[in-house]
């Protein structure tokens, strides 16, 4: 892979663990969409996902699990940051630990959650996305993309509401509502999918056909 690529994958990378911090940090607040009863953080962690495809896509499945790895890696820190954050004494003049309690309280039980449906999840997705590839023979990428995706969000969904809401909100809608929301985000992305994979491979396109017109 030429410099490009590379400065690609670090972003894609970036994207990835970025999105999923973000999305542990403000799923406890509960949202709704159409009637449905997400957590804040869903479209935040459904970027995960078009990250982890197209990385697996271009540069395979070594280079997924290192992103995947990483992202863990953000997760447990941003855990260790938020829980000394709020046991950190504040100033005096400052009013608003309580509030600041109430937002980020919740997080460090969240972000386990997300730790642990994270592994699950991802990991899978990484060897399902594999798994279909080599049954198509690399071909058919939007098919590949949604059942790896959708499978593995189903996993997560599951995994995560279970562990973060469990005795706090009725979980079973919650459940559903992520999942039926989830698996529309993964039919939606795959354009945006396949659209980043020509980008990326682009500039190895444009070579190749200069050295068969040299």
């Amino acid at each position: 892979m030429d410099r490009d690529s590379s400065l690609a994958f670090i972003l894609l990378a970036s994207v990835f663990s970025g999105s999923l911090v973000i999305a542990s940090v403000i799923s406890s607040k509960i949202i709704t969409v159409g009637g449905v009863v997400l957590p804040a953080g869903i479209l935040a962690y459904c970027i995960t996902f078009v990250a982890s495809d197209v990385v697996s896509e271009i540069w395979g499945k070594q280079k997924a699990k290192q992103v995947v790895l990483g992202g863990f890696g953000a997760l447990v820190v941003c855990l260790g940051l938020i829980h000394l954050a709020l046991v950190w004494p504040g100033a005096s003049f400052w009013d608003n630990h309580e509030a600041y309690g109430s937002v980020l309280g919740a997080a460090p039980r969240i972000i386990v959650a997300s730790i642990i449906a994270y592994l699950i999840s991802q990991n899978h997705d990484v060897w399902a996305f594999h798994f279909w590839k080599k049954t198509f023979r690399g071909k058919h990428l939007w098919i590949r993309n949604n059942l790896s995706t959708a499978s593995s969000q189903i996993i997560d969904s599951v995994i995560f509401i279970t562990i973060a809401f469990y005795g706090i909100i009725p979980i079973i809608p919650l459940i559903a509502g992520q999942v039926l929301i989830k698996i529309l985000i993964a039919f939606l992305d795959t354009p945006v999918v396949y659209f980043l994979v020509w980008l990326i491979k682009r500039p190895d396109r444009e070579r190749a056909e200069l050295r068969v017109a040299d």
